[in-house]
């Protein structure tokens, strides 16, 4: 199916809704980007931008009754999945009503409620815990999938490829989200890769694999859209490997001289999912200029108000940092 006609099977609310959420990616993240540089976010920080129609695009397939793990590069997944703003902040500056009470910080981001297992700082880490949720699902006949989003760096981790096998030979409802935004920190994808894409691991594991442009939403919407309908059937999983790009370095503070002459620059100026997006909708007279514009506007106005809130909110007491340490059963 054509990226056209997949638009038109949108709602204009759904349409709406998308830009939103990768207009709120981008501006968070831009926000984060100036909020760290300035010494008000503590810890280390990976940037998203770039690459919001990979998020966006997958997690608009989705309810809160499925699951998905990100990455340490986790802000986009978790605004994706429906987490709110204002506590995702609070969470970036350590402030005790932060989304996890101000412990997690940028690379550990959850909530259940949302069915967002959490950002996670340890490459490829949220593919095993996505199949035994998948796992779960099957074995109480939920009915929801998971969806792990992993790097093309995080793609040649043992407990990844040990996971593809063990969904196909358990046919279980999981989507396997590969990002490969051409760097595994500083190291090309090209050169760590043994095979020419990440995609033609699909076939040795037995599963579907889908190439496709992560730099277009109704090409991750489309691909994702029918690799989850299948998970749903019961006829197991799908490889997805979206070719992506990230707008800034690998953590803010990363020089970046591994990175081409300009690379950055035609990335913004070619390859941007949300101006991308903005042509074929208006294009198509699907939504107009004026609604897009409105939405920047709103969002703009939404992080601000989650930065000031973040600033003027306290930190964690210190006994909190004995509190939630260990499950009791």
């Amino acid at each position: 199916m054509r990226n056209g006609c997949l638009a038109m099977q949108l709602s204009r609310d759904d349409l709406l809704k998308a830009y939103r959420l990768m207009r709120t990616i981008r501006v968070f993240e831009e926000r984060v980007h100036d909020e760290f540089e300035a010494g008000r976010i503590p810890g280390f920080v990976h940037l998203y931008a770039g690459q919001e129609a990979s998020a966006v695009g997958v997690c608009l397939n989705l309810t809160d009754a499925d699951f998905i793990g990100g990455t340490h590069r986790g802000h986009g997944h978790a605004i994706a999945k429906g987490c709110e703003i204002g506590p995702m902040m609070l969470e970036l500056f350590a402030r005790k009503d932060g989304l996890c009470q101000g412990k997690g910080g940028s690379m550990h981001i959850a909530d259940f409620d949302k069915g967002m297992m959490g950002a996670n700082s340890i490459v490829g880490a949220a593919v095993p815990l996505a199949v035994g949720a998948a796992l779960a699902s099957k074995t109480l006949r939920r009915g929801s999938v998971a969806v792990p989003f992993c790097g093309d760096g995080g793609a040649n981790q043992g407990g990844v490829l040990e996971s593809l096998n063990l969904a196909s030979v358990w046919k279980l409802p999981v989507v396997f989200a590969f990002e490969d935004n051409g760097y595994a920190e500083t190291t090309a994808s090209s050169w760590s890769i043994a095979c020419k894409d990440i995609v033609n691991r699909a076939a040795a594991f037995g599963m579907p694999g889908v190439q496709v442009d992560g730099f277009d939403f109704f090409a991750v919407h489309e691909a994702a859209s029918q690799a989850i309908v299948r998970a749903r059937a019961g006829e197991g999983p799908t490889l997805l490997d979206i070719k992506t790009g990230r707008f800034y370095g690998h953590h803010e503070g990363d020089s970046q001289t591994y990175r081409g002459k300009d690379e950055v620059q035609r990335l913004r100026g070619d390859k941007d999912c949300l101006s991308i997006f903005r042509k074929k909708v208006m294009d198509a007279a699907l939504l107009e200029k004026k609604q897009l514009d409105a939405i920047d506007g709103e969002v703009e106005g939404l992080i601000e108000d989650s930065v000031k809130a973040a600033l003027r909110s306290p930190a964690p007491p210190p006994e909190a940092l004995h509190q939630n340490v260990y499950v009791s059963y």
